[in-house]
């Protein structure tokens, strides 16, 4: 349970027995991410019913910022402890891919084929400009053509398993 202060920043946290006995059961397994450990540290420590450490206080003995701790406290109030205990996975990637499976198999193909004229084989430069000039991508970089090689030639079943004896 939650309390919301007068204060917009400020979060009190007030927890159940069964709340705290879930964060101690966290904090004495000792095999769960540093995260989740400290994060159970510090609700436990800014509970009102219990120890009702200031954030300062809290901070220090948890070794981080005061801006840590109330961003915790705000978690656990809009979320609970899932928004406290386990990062929330991301529905989409931070970009887009710039290849998908179709564009792939062009840049894959070009690698294949022979170099444009008055190059002795194929650069990411090359490779990224030709997949611009094709309308294949509106723009690229030689380092996403790089990247995106590497992966699919470190999945080649020689690469993977090495040459046979």
């Amino acid at each position: 349970m939650f309390l919301k202060l007068n204060n917009p920043e400020k979060y009190v946290v007030q927890l159940t027995d069964s709340e705290r006995q879930e964060l101690l059961d966290c904090i004495n397994t000792g095999k769960k991410e540093a995260y989740r450990i400290r994060n159970a540290h510090i609700l436990l420590k800014s509970d009102v019913n219990g120890p009702g450490w200031t954030d300062g206080k809290i901070a220090e003995a948890s070794e981080c910022t005061d801006r840590t701790v109330a961003k915790v406290r705000k978690r656990f109030a809009e979320g609970g402890f899932s928004r406290v205990l386990f990062r929330a996975k991301r529905e989409h990637p931070p970009t887009p891919r710039k290849l998908d499976g179709e564009a792939e198999a062009h840049l894959i193909a070009l690698s294949c084929s022979e170099p444009p004229e008055g190059a002795a084989k194929w650069t990411g430069r090359l490779l990224a400009s030709e997949l611009v000039r094709l309308e294949i991508v509106e723009n690229i970089s030689p380092e996403t053509v790089r990247q995106t090689l590497k992966k699919r030639f470190e999945a080649t079943p020689s690469a993977t398993m090495g040459d046979p004896p």
